[in-house]
């Protein structure tokens, strides 16, 4: 059962889950059930992956919701990541794109002002949700001049989260 209390189906849903293909395709507040505060952002476009520790595609505890970092107490050190690539097309015609990769940061991690660090001092990457780190931030959007990675964490290739 999702959070909102409907029961979930194979395949995607009327918002654009895909809880066992372990991803989304629709709109930004479609991800959002439509909540109110997200419809300035109702026209971009968002497609997101994530693996088994961010949310399975089971119930192992019988709790009626879809396991979150299964065998943690919390996301830390659970190994869990998600992806989201939106897409829009800014007031001026052109077209923009956004790619960003959110990784839990590892169990031996520190957060100090505002970034994860391996137990090496290796910066990971600025925390976002607390447990979470910015591993890598793509941005192509000519309105900002903003034209390919924004930001690539240590975490990134080589140490098979890609």
């Amino acid at each position: 059962m999702g959070s909102d209390g409907v029961t979930l189906t194979v395949g995607f849903d009327q918002w654009g889950y895909n809880y066992q293909a372990h991803m989304f395709n629709g709109k930004y507040c479609d991800s959002y059930r439509d909540a109110a505060w997200c419809q300035p952002y109702s026209d971009v476009n968002l497609s997101m992956k994530w693996n088994d520790a961010w949310m399975a595609n089971t119930d192992s505890d019988g709790d009626g919701l879809l396991d979150r970092h299964a065998g943690f107490i919390s996301y830390i050190g659970s190994g869990a990541w998600l992806t989201n690539h939106q897409s829009g097309v800014n007031a001026d015609g052109t077209t923009w794109t956004y790619f960003v990769k959110i990784i839990a940061a590892p169990a031996d991690a520190t957060l100090t002002d505002g970034f994860w660090y391996a137990a090496d001092g290796t910066e990971l990457g600025e925390t976002i949700w607390g447990q979470f780190f910015v591993a890598l931030q793509v941005s192509n959007d000519p309105s900002l001049g903003e034209h390919g990675a924004q930001y690539v964490s240590a975490f990134g290739p080589g140490f098979g989260q890609f």
